[in-house]
């Protein structure tokens, strides 16, 4: 890398670091995810300046950033959207949201069904015994590896596969509920 793109990059660091930091972190769940989503950033943008210049260096990174943590909320989505895929063998006519709520454009009407999803998805999750909801959220949401939990927990890890499986056929059913009212099913 030619001396002056790599001065560019390192000024940019100094320059956006902090302040990029904290506008990821304000938009995802936890520390480590903004710094995962930070390094994604800084290293497109060593991708791109030896490629091509960029002219407005700030604007960029912020977009780029932007772009990043709407991907990592949409492939979230996209896992947990898998509720509904049958996945199991069991019940393979679960909802699948995916149309509503993976669409392209941002409307209002787009807006509102994303919030309505996520708020009567923790309206399911409370429903369940803690065991269960634990090990969803900790596998499906935080993307813990179940021998992982089973190492925090003590259990073994076919008793949270159990688990989770209990808690993916609630939470199909309580959202099932909610696709047929959107789609008028």
């Amino acid at each position: 890398m030619p001396q002056e793109k790599q001065n560019h990059i390192i000024q940019a660091i100094k320059s956006y670091g902090k302040g990029l930091l904290g506008f990821i972190r304000k938009r995802v769940k936890s520390d480590a995810d903004a710094e995962d989503i930070l390094q994604d950033v800084w290293y497109q943008l060593s991708a791109v300046v030896n490629a091509q210049p960029i002219e407005e260096t700030g604007a960029w990174l912020y977009r780029v950033a932007r772009n990043k943590i709407i991907d990592k909320s949409r492939k979230k989505t996209e896992d947990l959207l898998d509720l509904g895929s049958g996945g199991d063998g069991e019940d393979d006519n679960g909802p699948d949201f995916r149309e509503i709520l993976l669409t392209e454009g941002t409307t209002p009407e787009t807006e509102y069904i994303r919030n309505l999803f996520w708020e009567q998805l923790f309206l399911a999750l409370d429903e369940l015994p803690q065991e269960q909801r634990d090990v969803f959220i900790w596998q499906e949401l935080d993307g813990i590896p179940f021998n992982e939990i089973a190492g925090r927990t003590g259990e073994n890890v076919q008793t949270l596969v159990s688990r989770k499986r209990y808690a993916v056929l609630h939470l199909r059913k309580r959202l099932k509920q909610l696709y047929e009212e959107l789609t008028d099913y």
